[in-house]
């Protein structure tokens, strides 16, 4: 199956195991039992790579397929229709096209503060204009940086990220942490300076404990820019592995790797519960969409998703 067709099919998918104990699934929304205000509906992105405009209609693999216009218009269409809504992207916003190259990521920024993102985390590329270069065009920037593994104290980024970030939606307590890659040969030191870097798995398991067991969170969002598997490396430190080695992070949001997810998947944690995983490829081809329903305690109960193709169907 060519990508063009691949991305079509994954579109209007389900779930196809239950994501946790005593979860259930509603494969289509008109089944919700549930009250609107007790659904979240998370929309996300990763590695944008600067795509603003949608591939030319002869582009080989993704013809006429995503654009920053029409992703704000689906988004709006989903927040018409929804009333708690948490917008998200995992990173690499920069680098791909002569927008970044001519504007050095303002534009980007705007746009993005135009859709009214919630949050992002960074990644390797948000540094290729180094530090003073994303410094400049942060301004643009309407929504927080969740950073929690990179450690900006003695650099022009001290105090501009945030470690967490809890928002409250209706009711619905939801605390987002971020991590990032090594930087340290991927990334010249020009550009991240004296950025320390420390071990995701450390960071994730701190902050997820945090958000969870002290701030009481109903749901802890982890924002990765570390990759979701390295099948030559299978050592490197991954979504994979970072789901399996921490507790109390119930969705981590993946970039980096570029991956088409055909489904958000599911594994388990070191306590033996279910860590749900997702990413959508790469250059905003997509839009990703999970939405939580939670009973009168906050629990979960169903979870449904529909990683939706950008394309000419979307009117503008």
């Amino acid at each position: 199956m060519d990508r063009k067709s691949f991305l079509k099919v994954i579109g209007s998918g389900s779930l196809a195991a239950a994501l946790a104990p005593n979860m259930m699934m509603a494969e289509e929304l008109k089944f919700n039992p549930f009250k609107s205000e007790n659904k979240l509906t998370i929309l996300h992105t990763n590695d944008q790579h600067s795509r603003i405009e949608p591939f030319d209609a002869s582009y080989t693999k993704n013809p006429n397929q995503g654009g920053f216009a029409r992703r704000a218009s689906l988004i709006q269409q989903i927040r018409n229709q929804e009333s708690n809504v948490l917008l998200l992207d995992s990173g690499d916003i920069f680098q791909g096209t002569p927008y970044f190259n001519f504007f050095g990521g303002e534009l980007e920024f705007k746009l993005m503060s135009m859709m009214k993102y919630d949050a992002s985390t960074m990644g390797n590329h948000d540094f290729d204009n180094s530090l003073d270069g994303f410094l400049k065009v942060l301004p643009n920037a309407k929504f927080p940086f969740i950073c929690s593994n990179y450690d900006f104290k003695n650099t022009v980024l001290d105090g501009k990220t945030s470690p967490y970030k809890i928002f409250n939606k209706n009711g619905i307590k939801v605390g987002i942490f971020g991590v990032g890659i090594q930087l340290d040969g991927l990334v010249g030191k020009k550009q991240y300076g004296e950025t320390i870097y420390s071990d995701p798995v450390d960071v994730a398991q701190h902050y997820s404990n945090l958000l969870k067991n002290e701030q009481k969170c109903d749901l802890v969002i982890c924002l990765s820019h570390i990759g979701y598997d390295y099948k030559d490396e299978p050592n490197k430190i991954s979504d994979k592995i970072l789901a399996a080695k921490t507790e109390n992070i119930d969705i981590i949001l993946g970039g980096h790797t570029h991956t088409f997810l055909p489904e958000p998947q599911t594994f388990t944690n070191r306590q033996g519960k279910n860590v749900l995983v997702n990413q959508v490829g790469w250059a905003g081809l997509l839009l990703g969409r999970i939405d939580f329903y939670f009973d009168a305690n906050k629990n979960v109960k169903h979870i449904s998703w529909n990683n939706q193709t950008i394309d000419s169907s979307i009117t503008v």
